[in-house]
């Protein structure tokens, strides 16, 4: 959801007219801007509220040479006698088979166990890519498989898709030859102690359509953590837990958050390039007044961009998918 992967050419086009060459991705979601712009050879910071997308980031834009071993990948997938049973008792029947949610408890605790940062960043990546692909639509909103459509990826294995995860994510290990960082936190409290072109690209607020990432994907974003410290709400039938994350979420929390994150890249001294939809709010002309309120210099590109989302072959040449992608530039 709100991947920028067609998008990426233009950011990199439109970030090249500032002189900065520290980007910061600010919610950095699946990686993909951050990465690109890593082999464009920029010193990258990530940062997202979300802790899986935390592990993509660590796994790919901070590191810079570790990869997983097929012994690691073998040990990982094996049985614990540590493992628990969290798993397997609170979702059986819902997203999984029960011998895959016996593999997902062992799992955590074989990544647990790694003592490499990036290894262990690595495997979470992995596992929950492996998660997104075996489930149709690649959402944890509802349960079941009522959208199977027949697809390879249905059929797969969770240990297989495990694998093929984890050579993907090792194929996007590279060094730039710079030093990376991920982060993990609220973009408003971002502290970049060096001037930087700092990326904003928060959930779009819009009237038609909610921007919860954290119903989307609540099940990967327990996995990484076990679901330590998240309350589960045992009365809905995905088993999610309630979002802590309420920035962007309505339109008054969209436009004070825009406000006062912008107040604190202004005042950092910071370049920022804005990357927001033609059918969402703020608008166009709010979001250039917001900004040429803060910077001297604004300039905003708009891009012809289509939006599809997991298999919805029925909105395929939709009109309503078909909206201008707007990249703001102030400096």
């Amino acid at each position: 959801m709100g991947s920028k992967q067609r998008l990426l050419g233009h950011i990199a086009d439109v970030a090249a007219h500032s002189s900065r060459r520290t980007f910061v991705d600010a919610f950095s979601g699946s990686g993909c801007v951050a990465h690109h712009m890593k082999s464009r050879g920029y010193r990258v910071v990530t940062n997202d509220v979300l802790a899986f997308a935390y592990h993509w980031a660590r796994a790919a834009v901070e590191n810079s040479s570790v990869r997983l071993t097929p012994d690691e990948c073998d040990g990982l997938l094996a049985p614990s006698r540590n493992a628990g049973t969290f798993i397997a008792d609170t979702f059986a029947d819902l997203y999984f088979t029960d011998d895959e949610n016996a593999l997902l408890d062992a799992f955590s605790e074989n990544a647990a166990a790694l003592t490499d940062p990036y290894a262990q960043s690595l495997a979470y990546a992995a596992m929950t890519r492996a998660c997104l692909k075996r489930r149709p639509r690649g959402v944890f909103t509802y349960v079941g498989m009522r959208y199977d459509d027949g697809r390879a990826d249905l059929r797969t294995s969770l240990a297989d898709h495990f694998r093929a995860s984890v050579d993907a994510w090792n194929a996007a290990v590279f060094d730039n030859g710079l030093s990376h960082e991920a982060r993990h936190g609220s973009a408003t409290s971002l502290d970049i102690d060096e001037p930087s072109l700092v990326y904003v690209d928060p959930p779009y607020f819009s009237t038609r359509s909610d921007n919860d990432y954290t119903r989307r994907y609540h099940f990967l974003e327990g996995l990484v953590s076990y679901w330590r410290d998240l309350e589960l709400q045992p009365h809905t039938k995905t088993k999610k837990f309630a979002s802590p994350h309420r920035e962007f979420q309505t339109r008054a929390a969209a436009y004070a958050s825009f406000e006062t994150l912008f107040d604190v890249l202004r005042v950092q001294g910071h370049d920022v390039l804005v990357s927001y939809s033609s059918n969402c709010l703020p608008s166009k002309d709010e979001m250039l007044a917001m900004l040429r309120a803060r910077w001297r210099c604004v300039d905003v590109v708009s891009v012809e961009h289509v939006y599809s989302f997991g298999t919805h072959g029925h909105r395929v040449g939709n009109a309503n998918n078909r909206v201008e992608e707007y990249l703001f530039l102030a400096r």
